[in-house]
């Protein structure tokens, strides 16, 4: 049975989301405040984390980063309607997915199941990825540069598999979209251009002259061809 790590400080959203996600056959453990999470995280090693951005003790952003400092649990976090700062602070510091307060319930329970079947089961291509110098080992969700192993998150490792499995083929934001997503939800295309971000921030030799991740201005993304090149 997985294992969600439910952060909120407010008890009735804690207590709506629990039965929802706990009907869903998920076992759920909750903490009140970001320094309870850190806590939780470090002594329990959830499957996943509902994360609220609004903590106190510990902010929602500043647990998100701690996290990321030596883990790649899927994290999905919970953001007022029309704060898209903190959506893409908390994309770009690398959480998975996010979800707009107010929300339903079994918006929620759907996004979890969304990010935990992408971390399952990253991307529908063959075992193994070889572009140029990058060796994806879809199974494994490892990922090797030129000899060196690269920490990804899942949504970071579906979105590289996705690009890599077609060196050439230009996606759009919509394309990767729904490749990363695994369930139709409302569309934030901004969402991928910060995805893209963190991937070249740990993939390029420079981020700022990408190698692998190209941009197609105007429509998206590729990897590049090395075969065109």
């Amino acid at each position: 049975m997985k294992t969600i790590l439910l952060v909120d400080d407010e008890p009735k959203i804690r207590d709506l989301a629990r039965d929802y996600l706990e009907h869903a056959g998920y076992a759920v453990e909750s903490a009140a405040d970001g320094r309870a999470a850190l806590q939780a995280v470090r002594t329990r090693t959830p499957d996943l984390i509902v994360l609220d951005l609004g903590l106190p003790e510990v902010d929602g952003l500043e647990v998100i980063r701690t996290i990321r400092r030596d883990s790649a649990v899927p994290i999905v976090v919970l953001t007022a309607r029309d704060d898209e700062i903190d959506k893409l602070l908390g994309l770009e510091l690398g959480a998975d997915a996010y979800v707009t307060k107010p929300f339903s319930p079994r918006e929620l329970v759907a996004r979890v199941k969304a990010v935990l079947r992408r971390s399952e089961r990253p991307a529908e291509v063959g075992d193994v990825i070889r572009a140029g110098d990058v060796t994806i080992d879809v199974p494994r969700m490892r990922v090797d540069v030129a000899g060196r192993l690269v920490e990804l998150t899942p949504t970071e490792f579906q979105l590289l598999a996705t690009l890599a499995a077609r060196p050439g083929r230009i996606f759009t934001r919509s394309q990767l979209l729904d490749a990363i997503r695994g369930v139709t939800f409302e569309s934030y295309e901004r969402a991928i251009d910060t995805h893209v971000k963190n991937l070249r921030r740990k993939l390029e030799p420079d981020p700022r002259e990408p190698r692998h991740v190209l941009t197609v201005y105007g429509v998206g993304y590729r990897f590049a061809d090395e075969r065109s090149a």
